[in-house]
């Protein structure tokens, strides 16, 4: 077989494993029927290319010969990011002065902050530290990088990596030179990936590590069709190939090489006569991001540049991020809430860490971050590490500490009263005037007499926490519902936390609290151009204030719909733009005086619709509510509340074994240099304690079932994002949880 190039005089023969057919399409070239084919690039960026190509860095082709042919070159679409490459496109008329796609932020924010640090990535190796200047640069060589390998704009490339710097840069490289890219974690399962992959019709993959990719490759190989792959970390000769030689890989780095070679090649103005010159559309599919599928098989939500730049040029009014602002981000990057929130920071000019959950405590006390951005579990955690750390103190400084802390909420309750921050039940009327006077006058003399313990326990205790922990700012929490027992606490202590909303649909934020008007209990006011309204489920009629429904949402951050499922995208979303959310709640009523009179407007969750229990008696029940109460207590780890077409509640306990041991030990159901607590004991400690925290609930939980093993991403009880897979606990456990209620 002959493969014809248009290169100098030069016969070129060797002996080796790779195919004509698998070499031509990762050059990028035009295959005839008789297996010719010309190449679209110069022979001196192919021979370079060449280098690359297989794992060990060497190349060999099985009787294939290269002969020399003048062949004319044909014109290829070259689509440019119109901001970003302002310079390449100048005095062709597709240059834009303003930002259209996502990767047009990269050229202002090297521009206004080019020698700042952008980016610290301590955990990889090599760590690294980036400048805006070598962000953007870098961006740069991986769009031209990935064009010299033969990725077509509009093309997918699936992104299976963690946070690091290379992540973003991979991610906005693909969007710049206008493929799509197709994101998911490490974490996930190799038969997830592989479904992912293969309906979102993926071309090739880039992928965090060796680790990862010698995980998948047993199940990628034969069941998906591979152009080539990346290696973002790590070295190729730790690659596991076998039975997939054929299979190009390029590493990180080799792809910045070919891209720097070849953007040098376009300094001037555009070459019309190689290239037809594209702009990227804002309406155009920036990313495919699959749902974490806690109710069935993840969709390919598809946003697009406009989508997400809705969310760069709004989330400034939630987050007032300065110049020289540091973050700490230890949510993945393909997480849709940790990545719109990423593009918008760096355009604020801020310094962005990224860490780890094993080092997440010490990275705060190091790195003293003014902001924080994360999900409610974390928060959670920080709630437990701060408890723990006070239980383990001495009898007095314990006994202390809690009395300050029960002060200063207190305080913090009747500082909101005060200021018409306090959020009301829904049915809440508005007071009368002299009720409302007493109301205020009463919150203002108690928070009088507390405020001097208040200001106490802060120079005694909270500044303490507040050194450990950093978030000198606010931490702001999304993608899932923070308790109210952790908003009130961290209220209590001094550190904001601005509790937000959102979905991947979404891209992904709709709402959010602001640090004027923190009202707790919330999730705020709608973000700018954003709207809002609650619909009763079976009439889709529209419900005044103060009464519960259905959440929908409209605006320019909606997503285009799910990839490849008209059906799916006509069930959430209508022809007027409305996005049905799937999560129940309220808008607050506008009352001009009491202790909501600032609360006007504000969206209550309460729940998700598809989580509602309806109980044999034909009541129906949100587990959120009991849930949250039980997990304020030590003893209970995780939980479930289950009881779907029963006569009464029942749940899955994951316990506290430690926790549970000690409780055991102080009320002496064992002595006290027991190891073990039997089966037994458990289940009636946990019971009572359960009967203790819910007591004030609307329900109460029957029977319960102690599970050893916890609900983790492993195991696949918890969605990559760190919500409970609802569904996997009930089918795991379909037998015992019969047996529960028999």
């Amino acid at each position: 077989m002959d493969v014809v190039m248009a290169c100098p005089s030069k016969l070129l023969s060797n002996s080796a494993s790779y195919s004509s057919s698998s070499l031509g399409r990762t050059l990028g070239l035009l295959t005839n029927s008789q297996g010719s084919a010309v190449a679209l690039g110069s022979w001196d960026r192919s021979s370079r290319l060449l280098q690359f190509l297989s794992p060990s860095g060497s190349l060999s082709l099985r009787r294939v010969a290269v002969r020399c042919e003048s062949k004319k070159e044909e014109t290829k679409i070259r689509r440019c990011s119109p901001f970003l490459e302002r310079t390449l496109l100048s005095g062709s008329g597709l240059e834009s002065n303003e930002w259209r796609v996502v990767p047009d932020i990269w050229r202002s924010c090297a521009e206004k902050y080019g020698d700042s640090i952008a980016l610290v990535d301590p955990y990889h190796q090599p760590p690294r530290n980036m400048t805006y200047k070598e962000l953007e640069q870098e961006i740069l060589y991986f769009a031209e990088g990935l064009r010299i390998v033969g990725v077509m704009p509009r093309e997918k490339l699936a992104l299976f990596a963690d946070n690091s710097c290379r992540w973003l840069v991979a991610d906005q490289g693909t969007m710049a030179m206008g493929a799509i890219n197709v994101v998911r974690g490490s974490r996930s399962t190799s038969e997830e990936l592989l479904q992912i992959y293969n309906h979102s019709d993926s071309i090739a993959l880039a992928v965090d590590n060796p680790e990862l990719f010698n995980r998948i490759a047993g199940t990628f190989h034969s069941k998906a069709t591979l152009r080539f792959v990346i290696l973002l970390w790590g070295e190729k000769s730790s690659l596991n190939v076998s039975g997939i030689e054929e299979l190009p890989v390029f590493s990180y780095q080799e792809i910045i090489d070919l891209g720097q070679e070849s953007y040098r090649a376009f300094s001037g103005a555009p070459d019309s006569s190689k290239y037809h010159y594209e702009t990227i559309s804002s309406d155009d599919i920036a990313t495919l991001m699959y749902t974490s599928g806690t109710t069935g098989n993840p969709k390919g939500v598809m946003l697009t540049h406009k989508n997400l730049l809705h969310q760069i040029n709004n989330l400034w009014d939630i987050v007032p991020a300065i110049p020289g602002d540091r973050f700490v981000s230890m949510l993945p990057s393909w997480h849709a809430y940790e990545r719109a929130c990423e593009y918008f920071i760096f355009t604020c000019g801020v310094e962005q860490v990224y860490t780890t959950v094993r080092n997440l405590k010490d990275d705060l006390r190091h790195y003293q971050p003014h902001y924080i951005i994360s999900v409610p579990l974390v928060f959670e955690t920080l709630y437990s590490g701060i408890q723990k750390q006070i239980s383990s103190s001495s009898m007095l400084r314990k006994a202390l500490a809690r009395f300050l802390i029960r002060v200063s909420l207190t305080y913090m309750e009747m500082k909101r009263i005060y200021k018409g921050m306090y959020l009301t039940s829904k049915e809440q009327q508005q007071p009368s005037y002299l009720t409302a006077m007493f109301d205020w006058l009463w919150a203002r003399v108690i928070a009088a007499i507390l405020l001097p313990v208040h200001m106490l326990a802060k120079v005694l205790v909270y500044r303490k926490i507040r050194s450990a922990i950093g978030i000198s700012k606010a931490g702001i929490s999304g993608g899932g519902s923070l308790p109210s027992y952790v908003d009130r606490f961290f209220e209590a202590i001094g550190i904001n936390v601005q509790n937000g909303y959102g979905m991947t649909e979404t891209a992904p934020v709709t709402a959010a609290r602001r640090l004027n008007l923190n009202v707790l209990g919330s999730i705020g006011h709608p973000i700018r151009h954003t709207e809002f309204k609650i619909v009763e489920p079976e009439t889709n009629e529209t419900l005044p204030p103060g009464t519960k429904g259905v959440v929908k949402v409209r605006g320019p951050q909606v997503m285009k719909g799910y990839y490849k499922n008209p059906w799916a995208t006509e069930q959430v979303l209508d022809k007027d733009g409305w996005l049905n959310t799937g999560d129940i709640g309220w808008i607050a009523p506008h009352h001009s005086i009491g202790r909501s009179r600032n609360c006007g407007g504000i969206i209550v969750l309460e729940g998700r619709a598809k989580d509602t229990i309806v109980l044999s008696t034909g009541e129906n029940v949100e587990p959120l509510e009991l849930e949250e109460a039980a997990m304020k207590s030590n003893l209970i780890q995780q939980i479930v509340v289950i009881g779907q077409d029963q006569r009464r509640l029942g749940a899955l306990v994951v316990p506290n074994e430690e926790e549970v041991l000690l409780a055991a030990k102080k009320a002496s159901i064992v002595d006290d240099h027991a190891t073990a607590i039997s089966q037994d004991q458990v289940n009636r400690l946990l019971y009572d304690e359960l009967r203790s925290r819910t007591a004030a609930c609307s329900f109460q939980i029957g029977p319960i079932l102690v599970v050893d093993e916890p609900f983790t991403i492993d195991n696949g009880m918890m969605t990559p994002t760190m919500k409970i897979r609802r569904d996997k606990v009930a089918a795991k456990y379909k037998q015992q949880i019969a047996d529960l209620y028999k």
